[in-house]
C-alpha cells in the first residue's frame, strides 16, 4: 500500500493522517517539535503510522502532504521531495505569517511559493479550503446528491490527478483549476473558502473571486 509522508501535524495533517490510515494508507508523519511530540497521535492512528522527521516523511512518502503554517514554508525539506507529488494545504494568515507583499499585490499564490522552494517537485493544491474536521466527516461515495467538491490546482497534470484521486477515496467530487497561477481563485476570504459547495456550486465560486482581497 502507497506510503503518505505528511509535513505538519496540524487540524489538517492530523484529519488527513486518520482519514487515510481508515482508507490503508501507512503514514510517516512530522512536525516542527519532534517525533517524541506525535506519540499519542500515531497510538491512536494505529500500526499503520508512525512518527518521524521531516525529512525521514518526506524521504518515505511515494508522495507528500505538506500542512504548515505558510511562514515555514521555506523549512519543508527539499532533496528527500525531489520528483515527487507534494499536495499543499498552505493559507495565507497574514496575521500569523507576517505580511508578503507578493501575495497581499497578487503577484503570487501560496502554492506558487512552495512550488519555488521545490523546484524538483510537483506540487498540487488540495486540502486548503475545507475546515479539518470536515475530512473525515463530510465526505460520501461518488455519484450521491450533492456531494461535496473540493478543488486543486497544479502546474503538472500528474500531480492534479493524483489530488482527484485521493480526493475521490475521501468522498470528495474535484474541480481543477488549472495551473498554480490561478490557485488564488481557492485561497482564504474568496467565495469558495471553507464552504460547503456541490462541483458546479464551486464553479462558480471560483468564477467570482477576487484578485486580491
Amino acid at each position: 500500500m502507497t506510503t503518505i509522508g505528511i509535513i505538519g501535524a496540524g487540524h489538517i495533517g492530523s484529519q488527513v493522517a486518520r482519514k487515510a490510515v481508515d482508507l490503508g494508507y501507512d503514514v510517516v508523519i512530522s512536525n516542527s517539535r519532534g517525533p517524541a511530540t506525535l506519540q499519542d497521535l500515531v497510538a491512536e492512528l494505529g500500526p499503520k503510522a508512525r512518527a518521524a522527521t521531516s525529512a525521514e516523511a518526506a524521504a518515505a512518502g511515494e508522495f507528500a502532504v505538506v500542512t504548515v503554517p505558510l511562514k515555514s514554508y521555506k523549512d519543508v525539506p527539499v532533496e528527500p521531495l525531489a520528483g515527487k507529488v507534494v499536495i499543499d494545504t498552505n493559507n495565507y494568515y497574514w496575521e500569523r505569517d507576517g505580511r508578503i507583499p507578493a501575495l497581499d499585490n497578487g503577484e503570487a499564490t501560496t502554492s506558487g511559493l512552495l512550488q519555488e522552494h521545490l523546484p524538483q517537485s510537483k506540487v498540487a493544491k488540495g486540502f486548503n479550503h475545507i475546515m479539518a474536521k470536515d475530512i473525515t466527516t463530510d465526505g460520501s461515495p461518488a455519484g450521491s446528491e450533492d456531494r461535496r467538491a473540493l478543488a486543486t490546482a497544479s502546474d503538472y497534470p500528474e500531480a492534479a490527478e493524483l489530488v482527484t484521486r485521493l480526493y475521490d477515496e475521501f468522498g470528495f467530487d474535484t474541480v481543477n483549476v488549472g495551473p498554480l497561477s490561478e490557485s488564488w481563485r481557492v485561497e482564504r476570504d474568496r467565495p469558495a473558502y471553507v464552504k460547503r459547495q456541490t462541483a458546479a456550486q464551486l464553479k462558480d465560486n471560483l468564477a467570482k473571486a477576487p484578485r486580491t482581497i
